[in-house]
């Protein structure tokens, strides 16, 4: 059994009290009636996380994130010792103030790792991101997919988490649609650094040489017809083909990336060009 993780236990007997639950070493662990909230049946099995906090809890409800995982987690508790978010279960996690970076706010949400306390075996968490990502044996390569967890804007762009186990930076320069802290998305690696940090792009590579592209001849067709160009989002794929020889989708791309360089104004009859001063 597992701590700080979800484990997959056997039902394996019942009495009055509750129900016995057993890993595939045959170690057992109780959970009570009260705890499980339903009527397990003998012979099935069951989510369970399993932690240490001053002594060993088991609980059906599962956690925002378990042991060697990322996650955003709201502030509810400030001590002198140290913060408590809510992570999903009855008690809150702990975070030390030793693992703390900036000045913590009840009711809001930060980035936290939890971890084990090599100590004492109980589960904590912490906002030292870069304590707890890998630079080095880095196993994603330029163009592959990646699972991203945006944490932190800056002026340079905006921190990521990637895989859960990586450090990378989206540069202010590559970020082509509404994005925001705390979202988790996917993403693909445009390159990885020497010193193991990660750049990554938020769309597959040539997307940017494409839309700009399809962004330059939306915006001349625009002007050819006399700054107005009669096509919406609503406007049949065939009629956006005909007219400009892009499929709806490109259409879409190129209009939305026009109009968040404020170039173009989407209304409902059409798409207007926004005649600066």
């Amino acid at each position: 059994m597992e701590n700080g993780k979800i484990n997959t236990l056997d039902i394996v007997r019942k009495d009055q009290e509750g129900f016995y639950l057993q890993d595939e070493k045959k170690q057992e662990i109780f959970l009570s009636k009260e705890e499980a909230a339903l009527d397990l049946e003998v012979g099935s099995s069951i989510d369970v996380f399993i932690y240490k906090d001053r002594s060993r809890v088991i609980s059906t409800k599962l956690p925002y994130a378990q042991v060697e995982e990322f996650a955003f987690l709201n502030v509810k508790l400030l001590t002198e010792q140290g913060a408590y978010a809510d992570w999903g279960l009855e008690k809150d996690l702990f975070i030390p103030l030793e693992e703390q970076m900036e000045t913590l706010v009840v009711g809001s949400s930060y980035l936290f790792f939890v971890y084990e306390d090599e100590n004492n075996g109980t589960i904590r968490g912490s906002q030292r991101v870069e304590d707890f990502v890998f630079l080095d044996e880095i196993d994603v390569k330029r163009g592959d997919e990646v699972d991203l967890l945006l944490y932190r804007e800056s002026e340079l762009g905006i921190n990521v988490v990637i895989n859960n186990l990586y450090q990378g930076l989206v540069f202010m320069s590559d970020v082509h649609k509404d994005v925001k802290v705390g979202e988790q998305i996917k993403g693909y690696v445009k390159q990885v650094r020497e010193d193991g940090k990660i750049d990554v792009l938020l769309e597959p590579l040539g997307y940017k040489k494409s839309v700009e592209s399809n962004t330059d001849l939306l915006l001349k067709a625009i002007k050819k017809e006399g700054d107005f160009l009669a096509l919406t989002d609503k406007s049949k794929p065939e009629e956006i083909k005909s007219a400009l020889g892009l499929s709806k989708k490109a259409f879409k791309r190129a209009a939305g990336h026009l109009y968040k360089k404020k170039l173009i104004d989407i209304r409902t009859d059409g798409l207007y060009l926004v005649n600066k001063k």
